[in-house]
């Protein structure tokens, strides 16, 4: 008796759903190996008008929106964001440290005043660029989620030009693992949907 081919199975070819342990996320080609989950949520402004003469509201009015929502990351030997801070370069606002000039003997000077420094030197100090310190400092990027089953199943969604707001970590005797929490802001999202590089063996027909 020949044994059935379960990819041919109509199981595989019904919808299907993901764990957690289906999913990875990537920032370009940086893998989040670290990212334990992911939060979003898409809010918009919307208002009833009403007129004389009716307690319902006649139409609403629709303004702005925002997207929004969290990344929890657990945290190994080293900060779960420090390859993502290594990779790229960031322009320090040199300002913050202009009130301090050095002296010929390389001592720091306190409080001199703004007037003292000349435009060059501010011009110099504010196109330094450096590393980013704080996880507030990365520049926007795209994370895309992809999932994978082992049916073969695959689907995608996006989160576009991300920012990070805060970071919050916090170490206790009471938890066996240290997790870091990040909240941010997004320009836009794609919707979950199926893979069009699906594998043609589960006999799904994928969107063009």
């Amino acid at each position: 008796m020949a044994t059935p081919n379960i990819n041919q199975s109509h199981y595989t070819k019904t919808y299907s759903s993901f764990s957690g342990a289906d999913i990875t996320a990537s920032i370009g080609n940086y893998i989040i190996g670290e990212l334990q989950s992911i939060t979003y949520s898409v809010t918009r402004e919307k208002a009833p008008v009403f007129t004389l003469g009716n307690p319902n509201p006649r139409s609403f009015s629709r303004g702005k929106r925002g997207i929004a929502g969290s990344l929890i990351f657990t945290v190994f030997d080293r900060d779960s964001l420090h390859d993502l801070k290594q990779s790229t370069d960031v322009a320090r606002q040199g300002f913050n440290d202009s009130a301090f000039n050095t002296s010929a003997e390389g001592a720091n000077q306190i409080n001199v005043p703004h007037e003292n420094i000349t435009a060059d030197k501010n011009r110099e100090r504010w196109t330094k660029w450096s590393r980013p310190h704080y996880s507030d400092e990365i520049p926007p990027f795209d994370v895309t989620i992809t999932f994978l089953n082992e049916y073969g199943h695959t689907s995608e969604m996006s989160i576009y030009g991300i920012e990070i707001l805060n970071e919050g970590m916090g170490m206790s005797i009471d938890d066996i693992t240290t997790q870091k929490s990040c909240s941010f802001v997004a320009r836009g999202m794609d919707d979950m949907r199926a893979n069009r590089y699906e594998n043609e063996m589960t006999g799904r027909k994928q969107p063009e």
